[in-house]
């Protein structure tokens, strides 16, 4: 379906045993599945995903997202968008009121296959899925303004990265914010 998306997960360097399975996962549904850039897939689509960092690189800018009523990163369905970069950086923009947002690379900074439960959003009920998401490392700066996405979040705020992984309620979670900032060091390092 998108040929250069699927040049890009082909080069990605897995980070562990659960990239390396989902990139695999990833690199076959993009051969098999239909829409999978849309929602209209019910069992799994592309969503992307930002680990946005402050100037600084000593805090992470996360929302209070209502639905899972948690701390937790910013991101969204592609719908049908096949630039996953400008998808995460289109709903970091929307969920945090932010202007100025600039991708620190261009290349992807994760990749999960993450579980979604069955939910209401806007008083429908959406079964459980598969996101397959793919994650963008960005950089704003933490004076600039934020807005709260009343109909998605309750809350924006620059968080510290060591307290990122525990200011989240959900356990799985945890473990991918873990794994960004350990990247997010081994970045800051080369």
């Amino acid at each position: 379906m998108s040929f250069k998306l699927e040049k890009e997960i082909e080069k990605y360097c897995s980070y562990n045993d659960q990239e390396e399975s989902d990139k695999s996962i990833l690199l076959d549904l993009l051969k098999r599945e239909k829409n999978i850039f849309s929602r209209e897939n019910k069992l799994c689509h592309f969503t992307a995903s930002s680990w946005i960092v402050n100037e600084e690189k000593t805090k992470v800018l996360m929302i209070y997202h209502n639905i899972y009523n948690s701390w937790a990163w910013t991101g969204g369905h592609a719908d049908e968008e096949i630039n996953l970069l400008k998808v995460a950086i289109t709903e970091a923009k929307e969920e945090t009121g932010l202007k100025n947002i600039k991708a620190l690379s261009e290349n992807i900074f994760s990749i999960e296959i993450l579980t979604v439960d069955g939910h209401i959003k806007n008083g429908r009920y959406v079964s459980s899925h598969l996101h397959l998401n793919v994650t963008y490392l960005l950089e704003a700066k933490e004076t600039d303004v934020l807005f709260i996405k009343e109909d998605e979040n309750s809350g924006v705020a620059w968080i510290k990265i060591e307290e990122s992984e525990e200011i989240s309620k959900e356990e799985n979670m945890k473990v991918i914010y873990k794994k960004l900032n350990d990247k997010l060091k081994k970045y800051l390092r080369s």
